[in-house]
């Protein structure tokens, strides 16, 4: 993980970090008993350095007018100052005396003075480019909050002509920005989102002008309404999460695995460092919203309710949550009253005394409820299945200690999950997993009666134990079994429910069984996508994945397909109701179809990823083998639908390998494995 968030700060940085690094190291030398060499010309390059820094950043400040960066930049610019200052003194103090320990200790403090004061001023700097990028998003959601307004075609020819600039401006800002950061995490999210918006603004265009065409028809006025309002608002959501993402400057990719307690301490230590900036951004009538002081008084209140959601307690939670809801609601009268200029008066100045005390409160109630939660020994069920499996293992092996319930807890939530996905299974596979979960239930309820009776420790309780872990294990891997068969199956076709619903909407007016065969087709496909997000969140679940980002991003993806799959019908309804109107047809065929397949090859590529290859490969094989035996027996009965569904699905699957073998070399760096697994594709892909 970077120490430093963007390129730029840690290019200018990491020099100086290392150069406090040989400072310290040479500080330890000393104080065994070496004299400290001669650093008067390495402290004066320093000095020359930190000048110019200094001089470019007060004429940073004197051309700006950002007024958070002209109040958070000064006090690091004369905190840079005054160490390097310090440097210099110790530098002269250590040539008199190399042996001084004053001397060293001033060296040591004005070194790290100066890298703080330098990241300070460089962060202010960059929080002030990051406000100029802001803002510009900001302009083109004020133009997204304006169509509904958008009702004739003269009005959309204005509209395109205003956003346009807005927003190619925002994609080259956004774009150059993403490429500065160091963290990959954010980088992603920022492609992720920007590509969304790329994405949706063709669709945004063409949604209203269905919207202007439908009303002048009066047909299909609410089904278009409907896709235009959706797409502002994933547009909106896709822009405030670019604002969100472009102000962070650090990522935990390990609280996702973390047990509650670490995420507390770290949410605690974080509260505990930002009370300070937050005591004097409210003591200062005049400081700005927005300012470092501001959003430390923000991450107070965000930090708290990450506490809340934690606790073990639910009245320590319910009391931190409503601490923190009175902060805020206060925080933003103080915020409204420095706006308008009364910082000052009486009520602000309440206000500001009231939050410090009620912060205070706050840092007290988060830390006793930490301390609460560890002594009460509670936690919660991991996320995953995997992890659920583990909890419910280290129970089963002590099953007469107290654990508050987390073991059982944890092996009640497996059953549950196993039972789910065997919901969706058929023949042999569902009724061997309702056995299983049905068997695992039944030893859970016997431990549990016994724990009741004091006898968790005794012989029977650890021989069911470990008869209850031997069925767990085997669950477990038949979930994921279950779960590579059900995606085989769900997967293999994911396009012609959507085919079909495209055809039924341009059949023509007067055709008989018109409407009942455009329902039909409708709820074929809403079944279909369901069923696929369905199956998606399952493998995500249960599927034994520990890669947090492709966990994340198939709850992400799949519940994009949810959102998808209304406004696609609503577009097929459109072109349904209107068969002749052309920009209907293309806004269904060319943009929402086309941002519905798009998503479901995503979620379907993740899903994947997420899961054993060899066992994807092996499931698929066995299909092929099913359905040679069905077109088999099709020629033999002289069948042939039955012998172009089989031989169609036989090439499906075969598809479905090589989507796999392609993805498989994708991420391999054997060029042996590459080779032999591109040959076998161009053999069946033959």
């Amino acid at each position: 993980m970077p120490v430093f968030h963007t390129k730029t700060i840690e290019s200018i940085l990491e020099p100086v970090a290392q150069q406090v690094s040989r400072l310290v190291i040479l500080h330890e030398e000393a104080e065994d008993g070496n004299a400290m060499p001669d650093l008067d010309q390495s402290v004066r390059v320093v000095k020359v350095a930190v000048d110019n820094l200094v001089k470019v950043g007060y004429d940073t400040v004197d051309s700006s007018d950002d007024q958070i960066l002209k109040q958070d930049m000064p006090p690091a610019l004369k905190r840079v100052e005054e160490s390097s200052n310090s440097l210099l003194e110790a530098s002269e103090l250590l040539r008199a005396d190399p042996y001084s320990g004053p001397a060293r200790k001033k060296l040591i403090e004005g070194s790290r003075g100066i890298l703080q004061g330098t990241s300070s001023l460089l962060l202010a700097f960059d929080e002030s480019e990051v406000r100029k990028i802001i803002r510009v998003c900001k302009n083109v959601l004020d133009y997204l909050a304006i169509t509904e307004v958008v009702d004739r075609m003269d009005d959309l020819v204005t509209f395109i002509k205003n956003l346009s600039p807005v927003l190619t401006r925002m994609t080259k800002e956004v774009d150059y920005r993403e490429k500065e950061l160091t963290h990959q995490i954010h980088r992603d999210m920022l492609i992720r989102s920007l590509e969304q918006v790329k994405v949706l603004t063709p669709v945004l265009i063409s949604s209203i002008k269905i919207f202007i065409t439908a009303s002048q028809s009066d047909q299909g006025v609410q089904e278009a309404q409907n896709n235009r309002d959706y797409t502002v608002r994933k547009m909106s959501d896709e822009i405030h999460e670019i604002i969100r993402v472009l102000q962070l400057t650090t990522y935990d990719e390990d609280e996702w695995d973390e047990d509650d307690i670490t995420v507390m301490k770290k949410a605690q230590n974080v509260i505990e460092g930002k009370m300070k900036p937050a005591s004097d951004w409210l003591r200062d009538p005049a400081a700005l919203i927005g300012s470092l002081g501001d959003k430390a008084v923000h991450q107070i209140i965000e930090d708290s309710r990450k506490i809340a959601e934690r606790c073990a307690n639910p009245g320590d939670a319910e009391t931190i949550l409503r601490s923190a809801s009175n902060v805020e609601s206060m925080v933003n009268a103080l915020s409204e009253l420095r706006q308008q200029g009364k910082g000052s008066s009486e009520s602000a100045d309440f206000l500001s005394r009231s939050i410090q005390d009620q912060l205070m409160k706050l840092q007290q109630q988060t830390a006793q409820a930490t301390i609460s939660t560890e002594r009460s020994g509670i936690r919660k069920p991991a996320p995953t299945v995997d992890g659920k499996v583990e909890q419910a293992r280290q129970w089963l092996a002590n099953p007469g200690l107290d654990d508050n319930g987390l073991g059982e807890s944890a092996t009640r939530l497996v059953v549950s999950e196993g039972q789910k996905v065997a919901s969706c299974c058929t023949g042999p596979q569902r009724q061997e997993l309702l056995k299983l979960c049905e068997e695992s239930e039944i030893l859970t309820n016997q431990i549990s009666e016994l724990k009741k009776k004091g006898q968790g420790h005794g012989p029977q309780a650890k021989a069911i134990a470990r008869h209850l872990d031997e069925k767990l294990t085997t669950l477990k891997v038949k979930v994921q079994d279950a779960l590579v068969s059900q995606v085989t199956e769900d997967f293999i076709d994911t396009s012609t429910p959507l085919k079909f619903l495209s055809e039924a909407s341009i059949v023509l007016i007067g055709t008989p069984g018109r409407d009942d065969n455009f329902e039909d087709r409708v709820r074929q496909f809403q079944e279909q996508s369901l069923r696929l997000a369905n199956t998606a969140n399952s493998v995500a679940t249960a599927g034994g994945c520990r890669d947090k980002q492709t966990v994340e991003a198939i709850f992400k993806n799949s519940s994009q397909l949810r959102d998808l799959t209304p406004q696609v019908i609503y577009a097929a309804r459109i072109v349904f109701l209107n068969p002749n109107n052309q920009a209907a047809v293309e806004h269904f065929n060319h943009l929402l179809k086309k941002q519905w397949s798009e998503n479901m090859d995503k979620v379907r590529s993740l899903v994947d990823e997420a899961l054993d290859s060899e066992a994807l490969i092996r499931a698929q094989e066995q299909g092929i083998l099913r359905d040679t035996e069905k077109v088999e027996e099709g020629i033999r009965a002289e069948d042939p639908p039955k012998i172009v569904a089989g031989a169609a699905n036989i090439a499906r699957r075969a598809d479905r390998v090589l989507q796999m073998a392609d993805m498989e070399v994708q991420n391999s760096d054997d060029p042996v494995f590459v080779n032999r697994v591109s040959k076998a594709s161009v053999i069946l892909s033959a």
